[in-house]
């Protein structure tokens, strides 16, 4: 009886090539993410205070913005957005020439957006900022 057999060099490349492109699948899939359109108010706070600043956060053209960074100077800057599940995870860094950086790390769920700002200005110790807040009905 006959057996075809395939070299075991032809059979690693298929095996590189299927994972290559299940990566690149991947890779698609998380740069195609957006959350253009979208926009959230709620309120931005310093950890360990008790009250805040209302704040409108709005994603749209591959940029973000916070209204309640807006008189301290910082502008919009383009976010990267992830697929985690059922919700969308973001990243984003805006500057302002007054107060420093603000290091962004965000979750959008349904209607619901949870987000950090981490204030980095020279020479002093980070500061944690909170926003919690929800699209507009």
């Amino acid at each position: 009886m006959f057996t075809h057999r395939i070299h075991p060099l032809i059979e690693r490349r298929k095996l590189l090539l299927a994972t290559g492109l299940a990566l690149a699948a991947t890779r698609a899939s998380a740069q195609g993410a957006s959350l253009d359109g979208r926009r959230f108010e709620g309120v931005f706070i310093q950890r360990g205070k008790t009250s805040g600043d209302a704040d409108t956060v709005t994603f749209a053209n591959g940029r973000f913005r916070s209204s309640a960074c807006d008189r301290y100077g910082y502008g919009d800057a383009a976010y990267r957005a992830t697929t985690q599940g059922d919700a969308m995870a973001f990243e984003t860094e805006t500057v302002s020439p007054k107060y420093g950086r603000l290091q962004w790390k965000g979750l959008v769920r349904g209607d619901k957006l949870d987000a950090t700002a981490v204030m980095l200005q020279e020479g002093k110790a980070p500061v944690e900022h909170w926003v919690v807040a929800a699209a507009p009905r």
